[in-house]
């Protein structure tokens, strides 16, 4: 689908906000500068607005790694493992520990072989201008079906 509009970004993150659930993960693939972060922002500001929480500046964890935002009834830690070398790395840093009390956003998720069952894989691409993405969804055990445009 072509994304041309914050709006239409923040449409698909609500639908998604409806969709998932605390054990949930998200991977974000994409270059640099196609909007992972920028949607990670819109998701985590949008459960904030659900939960008439003040809204976050959501910056990218390109150098902490994890970032973490307490959404009252759970967490959403929001990694970036574009800085990681190797799946040792990645089991260092405890990615999927208590995964029943939180969401994991995953930027460049790329290194984890062992992948998460329930899981919503979005591919970010640059459309031909410049103003404009591409986003694929694909979906994952218990999301398996769920539609998000």
């Amino acid at each position: 689908m072509k994304i041309s509009s914050i709006n239409e970004l923040k449409k698909i993150s609500e639908n998604i906000r409806e969709k998932i659930l605390p054990g949930d993960n998200i991977f974000l693939f994409g270059e640099i500068g196609v909007g992972k972060t920028t949607f990670a922002r819109v998701l985590i500001n949008s459960f904030e607005k659900k939960k008439q929480l003040k809204e976050s500046e959501v910056l990218s964890p390109t150098f902490n790694i994890i970032f973490e935002y307490d959404i009252k009834d759970f967490i959403i830690k929001h990694y970036d493992l574009y800085r990681l070398s190797n799946e040792k790395d990645i089991e260092n840093i405890g990615l999927f520990e208590n995964l029943d009390s939180c969401i994991n956003i995953i930027e460049w998720p790329e290194l984890i072989t062992k992948r998460p069952i329930n899981r919503i894989d979005l591919f970010f691409e640059y459309a031909d201008d410049d103003e404009s993405r591409l986003l694929n969804i694909k979906t994952f055990g218990r999301l398996k079906d769920c539609e998000f445009n």
